[in-house]
């Protein structure tokens, strides 16, 4: 039997060793649909305070912790919308080339049992984010039943789907500062706004062109959008972001009251990155937004090369 549908189908019959193989390939394939390593995008929690030590360089471990609590609500609800999301695409999935593969498709995990998870992780992330602050919670909320919507039908409507996929990130930014009663910038805002745009929009340029390439079945969204609109979208949205991160960083310099150039010298390495992860996108290879930050050591670099600006500005 090569799936958990077909051994559940055997009933009692199937050896012990089957059973536990069974078992173990349910409890894999539960963790592979909570799809960890997307939670790298919820480091996005801790901009909000870091934008705000470097305005204002005082430690404070409660807003620490409040980030640290924000991170992990946001692990737990992005989780519980993967399962759901996989949940409602089950039937086409099963007729993609690929996504056939994914747990719930493949049969390994049941859609009863996805539901049930993603309800469970809905609650922890809840009860999680009430540890921080009601805030957090009301975040949390919004970002949970904007991301429903979306796995109900609105990722097909397009512009919209590109909108509510970087308000995800958005969103992300913002629970850091509403974990711990942190004021926003509208530079910051502005900056988180647009450079998640750019992303989403080069994620959706990617499929574009792998779907020129070779054919491959596309969303339902994607065939209304053509590769120029996509690029003018991530290119407007690129300048946008530099735009507002430049001024943004000038706004840092005066607050803090200091003759320190770092401020200024941190639009280098971001300017870079930006331009960086460009090549990515025009290249049609920024479907996965993740790997490139984890494999591309160029644009590391460039990230804590940005991170130590940032954070000498708030001493020097």
């Amino acid at each position: 039997m090569s799936s958990t549908a077909e051994s559940d189908a055997a009933g009692d019959t199937a050896v012990p060793p089957a059973g536990d193989a069974a078992r173990g390939g349910f409890v894999s394939g539960l963790i592979r649909t909570a799809r960890p390593r997307q939670w790298v995008k919820n480091v996005l929690v801790l901009a909000a305070p870091f934008a705000a030590y470097a305005a204002d360089p005082v430690f404070r471990m409660d807003v620490v912790t409040d980030a640290a609590v924000a991170f992990v609500a946001f692990c737990l609800v992005a989780s519980a919308v993967y399962l759901i999301n996989d949940a409602i695409d089950v039937e086409a999935d099963r007729a993609h080339p690929t996504k056939r593969n994914r747990p719930i498709a493949a049969g390994i995990v049941p859609v009863r049992v996805a539901y049930g998870m993603s309800i469970a992780l809905f609650a922890a992330s809840f009860a999680v984010s009430l540890v921080s602050s009601w805030r957090l919670l009301i975040v949390i909320g919004v970002y949970a039943a904007v991301q429903i919507g979306y796995c109900l039908g609105l990722k097909h409507q397009p512009v919209i789907d590109l909108c509510i996929v970087a308000s995800g990130f958005l969103l992300r930014a913002i629970a850091g500062g509403a974990a711990a009663g942190l004021p926003l910038s509208q530079w910051f805002l502005l900056v988180t706004a647009f450079g998640s745009l750019f992303m989403v929009a080069g994620k959706r340029y990617a499929e574009i062109v792998l779907f020129e390439r070779t054919g491959a079945k596309i969303r339902a969204s994607l065939s209304k959008y053509s590769a120029s609109y996509l690029r003018f979208v991530w290119a407007t949205s690129a300048a946008i972001m530099i735009m507002a991160y430049s001024l943004w960083a000038f706004e840092i310099r005066q607050r803090t009251g200091t003759n320190s150039v770092w401020a200024a010298i941190s639009i280098v390495p971001m300017v870079v990155a930006v331009l960086r992860y460009a090549v990515d996108v025009d290249g049609g290879n920024a479907g996965e937004p993740e790997d490139i930050a984890l494999r591309d050591r160029v644009l590391q670099v460039l990230g804590a090369s940005w991170v130590v600006c940032v954070a000498l500005s708030a001493f020097l």
